[in-house]
């Protein structure tokens, strides 16, 4: 993991869910799979789209041609922890298509237009995956 995911996880955590600098008044989560080929846990931040039971990631990884390790962690183990503010629970993922992933990848962008930008860089199509809290 790099410094700058460290530094905006420890802020995080001590705050609540709470970032500052350019996270600041975004919809933020962390998440931590299980690595894929590694089986450790990873934490990583992302912004999110909240949709009623459900948060909505986008594995745009800025644009890259490449899709972030998060998400092939995810599709090898749909398991996660998520982070919400004070809370953690565990969740399941969903990899979402069709007019669906397209609506909340719209959506995302009106919350965070930088995210077009990233549709326009790369040639992948940008997954996008919601998180439903599991039930106890």
């Amino acid at each position: 993991m790099n410094e700058f995911n460290e530094n905006v996880i420890a802020e995080f955590r001590a705050n609540d869910g709470k970032v500052g600098g350019t996270f600041e008044g975004r919809y933020m989560v962390l998440i931590t799979t299980t690595g894929a080929k590694s089986g450790r846990p990873v934490t990583n931040p992302l912004v999110y789209v909240p949709d009623t039971d459900r948060i909505v990631l986008i594995a745009s990884n800025g644009g890259a041609d490449k899709h972030p390790a998060w998400y092939h962690n995810l599709r090898a183990n749909p398991r996660l922890t998520v982070e919400l503010g004070a809370e953690t629970y565990t969740g399941k993922a969903e990899f979402l298509t069709g007019d669906e992933a397209e609506t909340l990848f719209n959506r995302m962008v009106e919350l965070l237009p930088e995210f077009a930008n990233y549709r326009a860089k790369t040639t992948r199509r940008i997954p996008v995956i919601a998180v439903y809290r599991e039930s106890a």
